[in-house]
């Protein structure tokens, strides 16, 4: 008998702990009702799950694109996000070229929302990087993004 409480136990406590955190979301809603929040977190999430997968969808076949590239991820620096009156977010990417010989690059740019959510991804191409060289490009939003948000380069090959 002894186990059988032992399973039951932590079960009590995840409802409690649904149960509590469903009751503090409904606090702000017209329609109170837990299935009503347990709707509207779904849709978030799926808004989320197809911004991430468009986003990200068109950035990857630049990719593809790419044959014999090298992971350069490291030698990409971005300055700081800024959002001009369009709503469309802006940053500078500053790409260093360590190789013996002039080299292009392809960076992705994901920019992020205040809560860190990805918001939109951008491919970046910089070409014609001089050997031991730096060279500027600026990432672009495709979507309005006003609001405080950060960027993060996801990912960059020069080839």
């Amino acid at each position: 008998m002894t186990g059988y409480r032992t399973y039951r136990a932590p079960t009590a406590v995840v409802a409690l702990a649904a149960l509590a955190a469903l009751t503090s979301l409904t606090g702000c809603s017209d329609d109170d009702t837990p299935s009503s929040v347990a709707s509207k977190a779904a849709s978030v999430a799926s808004r989320a799950t197809d911004v991430y997968a468009s986003a990200t969808a068109a950035a990857g076949e630049k990719f593809d694109e790419v044959k014999s590239g090298v992971d350069v991820k490291d030698d990409v620096t971005l300055g700081a996000p800024d959002t001009g009156s369009d709503g469309r977010t802006t940053v500078e990417v500053t790409v260093r070229n360590t190789a013996g010989s002039q080299k292009s690059f392809l960076v992705q740019v994901n920019f992020k929302d205040g809560g860190g959510d990805l918001a939109d991804a951008v491919a970046v191409t910089v070409s014609d990087v001089p050997a031991g060289g730096t060279k500027k490009a600026t990432a672009r939003s495709n979507r309005d993004l006003s609001g405080d948000g950060t960027t993060e380069v996801a990912r960059a090959v020069r080839y």
